[in-house]
């Protein structure tokens, strides 16, 4: 649980860096920012492995950039969730999804567990 509201706040934190930098993606108050960020959590817990795995030979052919395109539609749905948050297109959607991606991973290199090695 301690593990999922820590991907919640770095998700929360790339969300809201992308609002700050892309045009076309907006959150109406931090409640929904917040909000946002959890369910993309969940989202991404849930739904996303499931469609990695059905578009697997797209990804393969693209090299995984189609990784990208997935991403960026986990956000999209969370956008049509919930009114408090907005995406206007694709390309603020991948945009998004490269920010979040980045703020996400050196979220996880900051608190990264040592205890593999």
């Amino acid at each position: 649980m301690a593990k999922f509201i820590v991907r919640a706040v770095f998700a929360a934190i790339g969300l809201w860096l992308s609002s700050m930098l892309v045009a076309g993606l907006a959150f109406t108050d931090t409640g929904s920012l917040i909000l946002a960020a959890i369910l993309l959590g969940l989202v991404n817990a849930v739904l996303r492995p499931i469609l990695f795995i059905l578009t697997l030979p797209l990804t393969l052919i693209t090299l995984g950039l189609f990784l990208l395109i997935l991403n960026a539609a986990m956000i999209g749905l969370v956008a049509v969730m919930l009114q408090g948050f907005i995406v206007d297109g694709l390309w603020p959607g991948l945009v998004a999804a490269i920010v979040t991606g980045l703020t996400s991973w050196l979220g996880h290199m900051i608190i990264r567990d040592d205890k593999g090695r």
